[in-house]
């Protein structure tokens, strides 16, 4: 029970309906700077826990 090719097309429609042409590589370019923002975080993150060993 995945996503098929016919539910893909509809939301990609969708989404050139509400960001337009123009604005959708913008808003893609944001969306990819927030994932490696996050994945860049995350790894911080758990590179502070493994040095962290005061128990």
């Amino acid at each position: 029970m995945g996503i098929s090719i016919s539910h893909l097309l509809i939301v990609m429609v969708i989404v050139l309906i509400l960001f337009g042409a123009g604005k959708l590589p913008k808003v893609m370019r944001d969306l990819a700077k927030g994932i490696k923002a996050f994945k860049s975080e995350l790894k911080d993150d758990i590179g502070n826990d493994k040095g962290d060993i005061d128990e």
